[in-house]
């Protein structure tokens, strides 16, 4: 190990006392991380016996909260926020069938803000139940704050007249301010409805997860304090068994997730050392709060000094292809220089839609990686992957074995796919048809002889290929045969063996092995089979139909996210989100796309918002309205200045971004600048 030296404020940080809480203080690139690990190691000096909890990007809170239930006999499994959608999903079905008793004894009315389109209403209910997780407000403590604000609210309603409210609302909107006695009290009875509905929804939630021990980390922090709280001898035991804590990128901590080292250490946090950088807290999926944390500190030192600023440029393209050009022509530069790949990021406020920078980098024979909340199984290459699996299971998922003849592998013509999707002149149909005659897949019994339908039957039986050209014929013929092999094989060959055979043989190589393009390709499939094989470790029950159905319900999960382990990326350039690159810093970095909707994103509030104070706030004026708004929301957000606090919160991940590059950073953006306030222009800012 090489001996840093650390400057006056770091050795303030390494020698401050242990038995208090201490923060650690400073913007990116003071040195906090370097002056938090030379505390931790002192403080081991210093400990021998005890054993300090490491908080940070390779060692998350949640693993400390699953060990602790495991130690406690609770049965965990942790799963992501798009896994915990399902369950939420489940919770939800009863009340979209209006089957709940509270309808029927009219004790709820379905006539709710935002409940006429249910998806919208599902993911905002999921959303905001997420955000109460992580503030640690269990559902009985929602539904009381919920309705006490709102008779608060009604019964001294603020001044719906005010000048400066009906200035900064639109003119669209100002109807929704024009109310009456009648009308409040009407917009209240629906409010109080709405959150009686989500309260039941949450408590349902809650059961579901605790029932079947299958725990997202915020869901894993709420348990582990409960188990903590109602046995003092575990948080005994833990106190002096850590004695200590350091906690790395501390603005990222949930209120739940404070709450839980409080049990242990106390509400003082004596013993915990919090770094971090309260304008760092750049997460949109996390109610983060840090500040309250900072705030317990009883000794605060703030690190000033920068160790490096890198070196600004910024440039705008006339369309996002020459955009694209540009920021793979540099990256190309900086590779030539001797800056290894990794070394090199390309940052976006979200990597959902980056396939043109993508094909522009491998197209100069870059290869890169896609890391953040980009959808891993809707990936072309995944798809493709995925499609073959799906060919071998069932041949008559007609969308899936398109994609295969199309696909390059086969590459059949459209007249081809024409003729195969055909009735044969001679079709020899079956003299009976028994209820449980087996698929072309054979053995499995599924078959369902409704479903005759002739593309997967022309495929599979060959009943067309006379009418098919030579060509055309081979292709097909390949295929079927391959496809036999690969039933075999499923039936004898381990899950992962089969897979890759089945991938080996039938996918078509993108570019020659060793280039970018097939590095690229083979990324995604190794992500790709690791998702897969998790899901049949934690169920080793399923069979390969439940893999896939699991495929395909991540594929249109826009909670779904993949941030590439290390191992993937030896190699390779970074293309990573704002928030997947968090606590990773990069020698030469390009922040993309910087126009209004892509970095910032459009301020897009969702069907309903809660304020402690505030109660429930629906947007939507549901039932017999004449505004389309509610009063409520439309004082709300001139009140808090919601989109402002967006656009500011955007900005500090925009920050958050620049400060990510050692040496230089580009900042790129394509088409004409805009002087817009509902979204503003972070680059001609930055100019």
């Amino acid at each position: 190990m090489i001996a840093l030296e650390l400057t006056t404020e770091q050795r303030n940080a390494v020698d401050a006392p242990f038995e208090v809480c201490v923060a650690l203080l400073g913007a990116p690139a003071t040195g906090k991380s370097t002056a938090l690990a030379q505390r931790a190691s002192r403080a081991r000096e210093l400990f021998p016996q005890a054993d300090p909890l490491i908080v940070g990007a390779e060692r998350p809170l949640e693993d400390f909260a699953v060990a602790v239930l495991r130690e406690s006999g609770v049965e965990v499994c942790l799963v992501d926020d798009a896994e915990a959608e399902l369950l939420f999903r489940e919770a939800c079905i009863p009340l979209f069938e209006l089957a709940w008793n509270d309808f029927a004894e009219n004790q709820i009315d379905p006539e709710v803000p935002g409940l006429r389109t249910p998806v919208r209403f599902f993911e905002s209910a999921f959303r905001l139940i997420r955000r109460l997780r992580d503030a640690g407000v269990e559902p009985a403590s929602f539904l009381q704050r919920a309705l006490t604000a709102a008779t608060e609210f009604y019964a001294n309603p603020p001044n719906l007249a005010d000048p400066r409210l009906l200035a900064a609302t639109k003119n669209t909107f100002h109807d929704s301010l024009d109310v009456r006695p009648n009308e409040l009290a009407r917009q209240y009875r629906r409010e109080v409805d709405l959150a009686k509905i989500l309260a039941k929804l949450y408590e349902r939630y809650v059961e579901l997860v605790e029932s079947g021990g299958r725990m997202t980390a915020r869901d894993a922090a709420v348990a582990a304090r409960k188990t903590i709280e109602s046995d003092p001898q575990l948080a005994l035991r833990l106190r002096e068994r850590h004695r200590l804590a350091f906690v790395d990128d501390a603005q990222s901590l949930t209120a739940i997730e404070v709450r839980l080292l409080e049990v242990i250490f106390g509400e003082s946090l004596g013993g915990v050392t919090l770094c971090g950088d309260p304008a760092s807290a750049v997460s949109s999926a996390r109610m983060s709060a840090g500040d309250a944390a900072f705030a317990r500190a009883a000794v605060r030192i703030e690190l000033t000094q920068r160790h490096r600023v890198p070196v600004v440029e910024v440039h705008r393209d006339v369309t996002p292809r020459d955009e694209a050009e540009r920021i793979a022509e540099r990256v190309e530069a900086w590779l030539r220089e001797g800056v290894a790949p990794a070394r090199i990021a390309v940052l976006f406020r979200s990597v959902r839609h980056v396939a043109l920078y993508e094909g522009a980098l491998l197209e100069r024979g870059i290869p890169v990686v896609v890391g953040g909340d980009v959808n891993l199984f809707a990936d072309r290459r995944a798809l493709d992957a995925l499609a073959l699996l799906w060919n071998v299971y069932d041949p008559f998922r007609h969308e899936w074995l398109l994609r295969t003849l199309a696909g390059k592998s086969l590459a059949l013509s459209d007249a081809s796919l024409a003729l195969l999707s055909r009735e044969p002149p001679d079709p020899q149909r079956a003299l009976f048809a028994f209820d449980e005659e087996p698929a072309p897949t054979a053995r499995t019994g599924r078959w369902d002889p409704k479903r005759d339908l002739r593309l997967g039957w022309n495929v599979v039986r060959g009943e067309l290929d006379e009418a098919l050209s030579e060509e055309a014929v081979s292709r097909v013929r390949r295929f079927r045969q391959l496809r036999e092999g690969w039933i075999d094989a499923m039936q004898t060959l381990p899950f992962e063996d089969f897979v890759r055979k089945v991938w080996r043989e039938g996918l078509a190589r993108e570019g020659d092995p060793g280039s970018a393009r097939g590095r690229a390709q083979q990324s995604v499939l190794k992500r790709l089979l690791e998702r897969l094989s998790d899901f049949l470790a934690d169920r080793p029950e399923a069979m390969l139909g439940d893999v896939l159905e699991y495929a395909q319900e991540r594929m249109t999960n826009d909670l779904e996210s993949s941030v590439p382990p290390g191992a993937h990326c030896e190699g390779f350039v970074r293309m990573l989100s704002v928030e997947a690159a968090q606590g990773r810093e990069f020698d030469r970095v390009v922040v993309a796309n910087v126009r209004p909707g892509a970095f910032p994103r459009w301020y897009a509030p969702d069907a309903f918002l809660f304020s402690p104070r505030y109660g429930m706030i629906p947007k939507e004026n549901s039932g017999d309205a004449r505004a389309s708004r509610t009063a409520k929301y439309t004082f709300y957000t001139f009140r808090m200045k919601s989109a402002q606090g967006y656009n500011d919160r955007e900005r500090r991940a925009f920050e958050y971004a620049l400060s990510r590059a050692r040496k230089n950073v580009l900042v790129t953006a394509s088409g004409p600048s805009t002087r817009g306030v509902t979204a503003p222009e972070f680059l001609e800012e930055l100019r």
